[in-house]
């Protein structure tokens, strides 16, 4: 199965965004190689702002810039920007509503070797609490992709969450992609794995190992954690009888 990591979506959706609206603009934290917004310094360079290691200003610049009608991009790991700008994201962007999207690489525990001071396990209980915020977990770099494209359309925060290493390629570009809707990958009978993120090509490897012990394993995808598709999850845990959730 081909492994690309996730970050490579972000960055492709933040050039194709660049490309096509004017009001975009991409800010930094000084980790441009790591979150692929490099690309954007290389090729749309008036667009990009390094505010430095600094992701309280990172999002105070941001949320003034979204005042002035631009909608800033901004992204840095995911344990801190949720972690050390927790109070500006709360109070500033989401208080208010403002039109700011967010994007947490490096997330969970597959960035592995960084150690546990780089892996974001906190980040979605952060994010999620706070009124106003929409959270996606997409599961591999065209989701990830696709999750970033649509935010734009989205008025008001929102944070996208993804890795850094190569993750195993489960949707294609065909795949449909719906922001409020949760996807079934695979049908089942007896159980529903309800994954996001990694965990999603987790519960597909998972299902075909149940199968063979006789047991019907549903997959569903909730990319999105808010606002949850609970049509979804209640229908598919009344369907089954009994549910497992796989989160990074």
């Amino acid at each position: 199965m081909e492994r690309v990591p996730m970050r490579d979506g972000y960055g492709k959706a933040l050039l194709e965004l660049c490309r096509l609206h004017d009001d975009v603009l991409v800010l930094d934290a000084d980790v441009a190689k790591s979150t692929r917004t490099e690309w954007i310094r290389q090729e749309y360079p008036e667009k990009y702002i390094n505010v430095g290691i600094s992701e309280q200003d990172l999002v105070g610049t941001a949320a003034g810039l979204s005042l002035t009608g631009f909608v800033p991009f901004i992204s840095t790991y995911g344990v801190f920007l949720t972690g050390r700008a927790w109070g500006q994201i709360r109070n500033t962007v989401c208080y208010n509503n403002l039109n700011v999207k967010l994007g947490g690489a490096h997330a969970g525990i597959s960035v592995g070797p960084d150690g546990a001071t780089h892996q974001a396990l906190e980040d979605i209980a952060l994010m999620r609490v706070i009124p106003h915020m929409m959270v996606i977990t997409p599961c591999d770099w065209w989701e990830t992709y696709k999750a970033t494209m649509a935010v734009y359309d989205i008025k008001g925060p929102s944070y996208v969450r993804f890795g850094r290493n190569p993750a195993p390629v489960v949707t294609d570009k065909d795949t449909p992609f719906d922001l409020y809707k949760a996807a079934i990958f695979r049908d089942g009978s007896d159980v529903t794995l309800f994954a996001n993120g990694l965990m999603v090509h987790e519960a597909l490897t998972a299902a075909d190992e149940l199968a063979r012990e006789g047991i019907s394993a549903r997959v569903v995808n909730l990319h999105t954690v808010k606002p949850l598709d609970l049509d979804t999850v209640c229908t598919c845990a009344a369907e089954t009888g009994a549910v497992v959730v796989c989160e990074e």
